[in-house]
């Protein structure tokens, strides 16, 4: 697909790899990886939602393309969060390829966290959160209790964006009292087959 070659392409620019998809580490829990197309990020970033003062919190960030990408697009602080080692560590070796490529010394706006995403306690400087349906609605309940605990405890204005949504987690979103439904970022174009899941579902913690 056009769509896949494309993906290449921009791996091979950054010299990192984070293309194919894997669901050999899936569980009930976790999800397959499967890295969040480049032209769908170009999108999010056209939208202006994120500003180089943003901190943006990738949760299963497998190999780490979302967290690499927008720093290198809009120089923005990155932080993944992965709990499957292997993707940790390939997260780790593509940030370690990707800094030699950019020739940066030393980049520490990218970080990789090792740890359960339903038991991480959100930093309070994060205040954009993506996700790519990387675990099971059960989890996420457990994950949106962490965002609004950080919340609490430091009001700021919290952006979340969500990719392809699950009916789960827009369901349970839809009773969080600290969430708003913001705006949606429709991405159907970028691919052949027309199914309506292809958008960015944007919620809002204000401020």
């Amino acid at each position: 697909m056009k769509a896949d070659f494309e993906d290449f392409l921009i791996d091979a620019k950054l010299n990192i790899s984070t293309t194919g998809r894997n669901a050999g580490y899936s569980d009930k829990n976790n999800y397959p990886y499967e890295g969040t197309s480049y032209a769908v990020l170009d999108r999010l970033i056209e939208g202006g939602y994120i500003s180089r003062d943003d901190h943006v919190l990738d949760y299963g960030c497998g190999k780490g393309r979302v967290a690499i990408y927008l720093n290198h697009r809009i120089g923005c602080p990155t932080m993944g969060v992965e709990l499957m080692e292997e993707f940790y560590d390939k997260a780790v070796s593509n940030l370690e390829r990707y800094k030699k490529t950019v020739h940066i010394e030393s980049q520490g706006d990218i970080i990789f966290i090792k740890h359960a995403a339903q038991t991480f306690e959100v930093p309070q400087y994060i205040n954009r959160i993506f996700f790519f349906n990387p675990f099971s609605g059960a989890v996420f309940k457990s994950v949106l209790a962490r965002v609004a605990e950080s919340y609490y405890e430091a009001p700021r204005r919290i952006l979340m964006f969500f990719y392809y949504p699950e009916s789960d987690y827009l369901s349970y979103l839809a009773r969080a009292d600290e969430v708003m439904f913001l705006d949606e970022i429709d991405c159907m174009d970028l691919f052949p087959e027309k199914d309506e899941r292809n958008r960015v579902m944007i919620y809002e913690m204000p401020g």
